[in-house]
């Protein structure tokens, strides 16, 4: 167990709602197994205070991560960004550097490690036009996938798709008809018991693969549908460890991340 002291340096992230995240068990558990003075904690913070909670990471120098719904806003708060985080216009991690707060983007590496795990045929289908949504379609360029976009507002689907495409993306709002290979879920939906399914069931017919960026004790109840349909499947927790894994090596530079110590923390947490 990390053994907090007046030395140690202080780790965070951020988001609303926080009490799900997994991140402090996964880092902790590497903090400790390396023996480093360091702690990492769970902030959680609404749109109003994100401004003044970055701002005070940056002068005390704090290193964290950001989850949802503040991977946006986050990138319009640091005056610097690494490529990725600047070419999505998203940021999962940030770190000091100079005196400044630098952000950064891991979601696509640890997305496209998860995706050529289950060998995720295209069309993608994603769900949600948020942060996690812009990795997806970074993933979907990597691995040339053509992407169809699904939102509960056409509008926000229409301007996702037409960004994505701008960056280099074969993306399209989904309008129903195609088959697609791969959906994924890039919505909180599946944080909570009753949620409605990111893609319907009808969405699923001739696909292939589903990939949850949520993750759940026992997983969430539409990837553990989405096994009954025969689809290769899976939730966050895969994609979570690789970008926990990147982003410790930022926080620590130099150190290799102890990856299988910090899926087994992710397996504990979640009582597997």
């Amino acid at each position: 167990m990390t053994r907090v002291q007046g030395t140690s340096r202080v780790l965070a992230i951020v988001g609303d709602p926080v009490q799900h995240s997994l991140s402090p068990a996964l880092h902790n558990a590497a903090i400790s197994a390396l023996g480093l003075d360091a702690v990492y904690v769970p902030i959680r913070t609404d749109a109003v205070s994100l401004p003044h909670v970055i701002k005070a990471f940056e002068a005390i120098g704090i290193a964290g991560n950001v989850t949802l719904p503040h991977k946006l806003a986050v990138a319009q708060l640091l005056i610097r960004l690494t490529a990725a985080a600047q070419e999505l216009s998203a940021v999962n991690t940030f770190f000091p550097e100079g005196g400044r707060l630098v952000g950064d983007n891991t979601d696509v590496a640890g997305l496209l490690e998860a995706l050529d795990r289950l060998e995720a045929p295209g069309p993608w289908l994603v769900a949600g036009t948020g942060g996690a949504a812009r990795a997806v379609a970074a993933a979907a360029r990597a691995r040339s996938a053509q992407l169809l976009v699904r939102s509960r507002d056409s509008a926000r689907a229409a301007t996702f798709a037409a960004w994505a495409r701008e960056a280099g993306v074969d993306a399209h709002p989904d309008d129903g008809g195609a088959s697609v290979g791969t959906a994924l879920n890039a919505t909180p939906l599946g944080l909570k018991a009753g949620d409605p399914p990111p893609v319907p069931a009808d969405r699923l017919d001739g696909c292939r693969v589903a990939l949850d960026l949520v993750y759940a004790p026992n997983e969430t109840a539409w990837i553990r549908f989405c096994r009954t349909r025969g689809l290769r499947a899976s939730d966050g927790r895969a994609m979570l460890v690789a970008q926990g894994a990147y982003a410790f090596e930022r926080f620590f530079p130099g150190v290799t991340a102890p990856r299988e110590v910090m899926a087994a923390a992710v397996r504990q947490a979640l009582g597997d």
